[in-house]
């Protein structure tokens, strides 16, 4: 439905309906039930799920870092915060919500052209957390898939590196967070080819969001077709994985290793 229908039928004009679609503008509760009604959308449990995110919230943590940081890293805690489950899948990289100051220090100091030590610390801030998803008495559940290879990256140094797999062992051993290692022996498996794969499972499957890295930024996918695609891969990945036991002892002989 085009905007200037959609906003006749509500009793606007399309700036309104354009404003609300970018996110400029918030929606309450009952112009979203009407928006449901005029767009024929007959979900209850969608749109009750969306009625959930109405109305006047507290700016999340991110906010602080708003126009200090690219935008794109405070949609990741956003997505982070409300999810209900988390799932990665890191070929080259540690999961973001597991790594070190020093560690993330020296990711972001690989960045050409160098960014500039004021945003490298504040980016660091951020990253750190983005580890609250995780913590407190509802820690979101989390399952992370991570190959031999971001294992064996020894950013900031030996024992950096040594540091980062230590504080990685010890997140594993919470109930909610299961770690698994794909070795290289294994071979190839899916998603292969993308070096960092979030999946974020919402109240609701219909408002689930996978998020990547790309070189040119963060790349947000929502359609059903994509994330039933995603979904099946990580099922695949994750059968493919070692299980947490014995990903636990690969990461801790690595650690001794260094």
């Amino acid at each position: 439905m085009s905007a200037p229908t959609a906003g006749g039928l509500l009793g606007t004009d399309r700036t309104m309906i354009s404003n609300i679609e970018s996110g400029r503008f918030g929606v309450s509760e009952e112009r979203l039930r009407r928006l449901a009604s005029i767009y024929e959308c007959d979900d209850s449990a969608l749109i009750d799920a969306l009625a959930q995110m109405t109305g006047r919230q507290k700016p999340g943590w991110w906010e602080e870092y708003r126009g200090k940081i690219p935008p794109g890293f405070l949609d990741v805690s956003e997505i982070e915060h409300h999810a209900v489950r988390l799932r990665t899948v890191q070929t080259a990289h540690l999961p973001g919500l597991f790594q070190t100051e020093d560690h993330a220090r020296a990711l972001f100091d690989l960045f050409l052209p160098p960014l500039p030590r004021l945003e490298v610390e504040l980016r660091v801030a951020h990253r750190l957390a983005r580890q609250s998803a995780l913590l407190g008495d509802k820690p979101t559940p989390y399952t992370g898939v991570i190959h031999e290879a971001a294992l064996r990256m020894q950013l900031g140094g030996r024992r950096a590196a040594r540091t980062q797999l230590e504080h990685l062992l010890t997140a594993s051993d919470r109930e909610s967070v299961t770690i698994a290692v794909i070795p290289f022996e294994a071979g190839g498996y899916p998603l292969i080819g993308d070096s960092s794969v979030l999946y974020a499972e919402a109240p609701n499957r219909r408002l689930d969001t996978v998020h990547m890295d790309s070189p040119t930024g963060p790349v947000f996918i929502d359609s059903p077709t994509q994330l039933t695609h995603f979904r099946t891969r990580l099922d695949l990945v994750e059968k493919m994985a070692l299980t947490p036991k014995k990903s636990r002892d690969f990461i801790q002989a690595i650690a001794k290793d260094l």
